[in-house]
Parts: C-alpha cells; sequence; structure tokens
C-alpha cells in the first residue's frame, strides 16, 4: 500500500515534494520560452514552450541528451523540408520519399529513432502546413523556436537543478 507521500507512477514512487519540484521548475520554463519567441517575432512561437516541455528533465545531463536529438532532429528535418518544398513543391510523393531519406541520414551516424521522429516532424510542419509562408522562412522560424525552448529549458536546468532521488523498483518489492 502506497503512502500520501508520494505518487505513484510507472517503474517506481515520487514524492511530492520531487513532482511539486518539478512541475514548478518545468512550467517557469515554459513560460519564459514564450515571451523570447514573441520577441524574435516567430510565426508560431507555441514551439518555443512545447520544446521545453518536451525536453526539460531533473538533471542537466538528461536535458542535454534529450535537447540534442531534438536539436539534430529539427535541423535535418528543417533543412530537407525547406530544400525539397522549395525545389519541388509540397507534394505527397515528395514528403513521403523525403521522410524515407531523413530516415537513412539519421541512421547513417546512429543518432536514434528520436532524432528520425522529430525530423520527421519537422518536415511535416515545413511541407505540409498550409499557408505559413514561404518553406525558408517555415523552417528557419521552426528551427529558432525550437532552439529557444531548449536553450531556456538548459538554462533552466543549470540554475535551478533537482536533486534526483534514489529509483526505486517497486515491482521487486511486491516480489
Amino acid at each position: 500500500m502506497k503512502t500520501s507521500a508520494s505518487l505513484v507512477a510507472i517503474g517506481g514512487d515520487i514524492s511530492w515534494k520531487t513532482a511539486l519540484l518539478h512541475s514548478a521548475r518545468t512550467a517557469v520554463a515554459a513560460i519564459a520560452s514564450l515571451p523570447i519567441a514573441r520577441c524574435c517575432h516567430l510565426s508560431e512561437t507555441y514551439w518555443a514552450p512545447i520544446t521545453t516541455l518536451v525536453v526539460t528533465q531533473p538533471s542537466l545531463r538528461e536535458t542535454a541528451s534529450v535537447s540534442g536529438e531534438r536539436l539534430i532532429g529539427t535541423a535535418l528535418g528543417a533543412t530537407a523540408g525547406a530544400i525539397v518544398a522549395s525545389r519541388y513543391g509540397s507534394s505527397f510523393n515528395m514528403f513521403g520519399i523525403s521522410v524515407f531519406i531523413l530516415g537513412l541520414l539519421t541512421s547513417a551516424p546512429h543518432l536514434g529513432r528520436s532524432a528520425y521522429r522529430i525530423a520527421g516532424i519537422t518536415l511535416a510542419i515545413v511541407m505540409l502546413v498550409p499557408g505559413t509562408g514561404s518553406p525558408r522562412r517555415v523552417a528557419l522560424h521552426r528551427f529558432v523556436e525550437v532552439c529557444i525552448g531548449i536553450g531556456v529549458a538548459l538554462v533552466l536546468t543549470v540554475f535551478w537543478p533537482e536533486r534526483e532521488e534514489p529509483h526505486i523498483n517497486t515491482r521487486s518489492l511486491s516480489a
């Protein structure tokens, strides 16, 4: 039976204090990234806090790891989207071929599936979202929005670190 002093999570217990701290840190980071993106006059500023929410982790090591994959994936997807959409348009065939090629590119340097997923998502945003501007502008804005979100998450993690709790495996306790 769990006590009221912890939240049950998949794979372990999280204390209320840890949950409160992580939630506060993440909320502050998400809030901070939005006005920064707005000051840059970006077209879809909501991507900055979305990125911050995705990459903010308890430790700098974890945040940097997730951020690196996201940054590389975004850069690849934005570049591919800008080039393909500018030269060949945004047809379903070109989109499919581009997704396939991104899969090959992200597997070559062993970047992993996370970078591939992010590259594909960014490619889709650049190529398939109608009426948001030229593909090059959309790609540049998307990349900058993601960079702002990552930057805020990294700065916050450095200046407001979380103390990592030891992982408790509840499955082994119940056996």
